[in-house]
């Protein structure tokens, strides 16, 4: 088992990382909690099969939740 070593903060950011990569996400497609990770920034529903890129360790970033609220506001404002 790999763990990060020499400091209790390095230690909390590796745990954190490392639960949000183990941790299922909702798949958007088909909204089941069955998305996985499966490489680095790599993620794929065990449902539906649909894969897509994310974060490295978690399904979206704070700047991918950014540009998609970004993009549906901007969606909003054209109708």
């Amino acid at each position: 088992m790999r763990t990060a070593r020499y400091g209790r903060k390095i230690r909390m950011l590796y745990d954190k990382a490392d639960d949000s990569r183990k941790k299922r996400y909702e798949c958007p497609k088909c909204s089941k909690r069955s998305v996985k990770r499966v490489s680095y920034a790599l993620w794929e529903c065990r449902s539906c099969g649909a894969r897509m890129a994310g974060a490295a360790y978690s399904l979206t970033s704070e700047g991918g939740e950014t540009a998609r609220r970004v993009l549906s506001e901007e969606k909003k404002k054209g109708e």
